[in-house]
């Protein structure tokens, strides 16, 4: 089962404990992506359940948007040697006849970390997603300050949201801490330290009317990234989805007068009188 701790573009969060017990019953993995839980500090899926966690560490781990990179964490707590899993049960061809579980399981003589070291040994090795040493110092870095770019982070998101909610041209918000949000009880159940730091509202008016809103914008970024310490913005009708046809981005929850914002650690008021400079603008 693979799903993710607040998703995107959705903004969904799910039932966990419910998921798990499910998962539990009939003995299935539980993969979540982290990434949009900001990597640890708003949630631990490990705690809820979960087997895997991935998570992009380009986002609110280095926190610059400079470098690119990703994080496995394996909890150790799957027994990948249950039989629905032949490649950690049967020879590796291409590690002379080794069988991963053995080595690596439950019984082995480094605990159950059969996961990780195949995907480290086999996933590295054929398609070499290998991290330079200056990524990864830069991402190293980044961790020394993810608390606090989180905490402020998902202050000013909440305060954003708020106040997108009540602006007279602004036609909806979707951000797990407000209450109108479908999924806002499970959000408070299981995000304790925040909701989050990215949100999408939807502007009253056309296509056209979004993309002026956001060529308007001064402090606000254009970038597809989330998870800067900078304030960003886009509209994904027009950039992530633009590939799609209309039927499929309504499908995907992709609204032609959607924006996103990715919120940063600038001074709430600053943020939020580049978004009223927007609004105006656009008439």
């Amino acid at each position: 089962i693979y799903l993710e701790t607040i998703g995107n573009p959705s903004f969904s969060v799910p039932d966990f404990e419910g998921i798990t017990a499910v998962a539990k019953k009939h003995d299935i993995p539980v993969i979540v992506d982290n990434t949009f839980g900001t990597c640890g500090y708003l949630f631990r899926p490990l705690e809820h359940g979960a087997h895997i966690v991935v998570q992009s560490a380009t986002k609110w781990i280095g926190g610059h948007g400079s470098s690119i990179g990703g994080v496995i964490v394996d909890g150790g707590n799957y027994n990948w040697g249950n039989g629905k899993y032949p490649q950690f049960t049967e020879p590796s061809e291409g590690y002379h006849g080794l069988v991963f579980w053995d080595v690596f399981g439950t019984d082995g003589p480094f605990g159950n970390i059969a996961f990780a070291i195949r995907a480290r040994v086999e996933g590295l090795r054929d398609y070499g997603p290998c991290m330079s040493p200056f990524n990864s110092f830069l991402l190293l870095q980044g961790l020394e300050t993810l608390s606090l770019r989180v905490e402020r982070t998902v202050q000013n998101a909440q305060k954003v949201a708020e106040w997108l909610e009540s602006h007279p041209k602004v036609e909806s918000v979707n951000y797990p801490g407000l209450p109108s949000c479908d999924t806002h009880a499970n959000a408070s159940k299981y995000l304790k330290k925040g909701f989050g730091g990215v949100l999408s509202f939807t502007i009253k008016g056309d296509k056209s009317n979004a993309t002026k809103f956001v060529d308007s914008l001064k402090l606000i970024s254009h970038l597809a990234n989330v998870g800067d310490a900078k304030t960003l913005i886009i509209q994904p009708s027009a950039t992530t989805h633009q590939q799609l046809s209309e039927a499929d981005q309504l499908a995907a929850g992709v609204l032609p007068n959607q924006l996103r914002i990715s919120v940063g650690i600038e001074h709430i008021d600053d943020i939020k009188d580049d978004l009223s400079q927007a609004f105006a603008a656009i008439g």
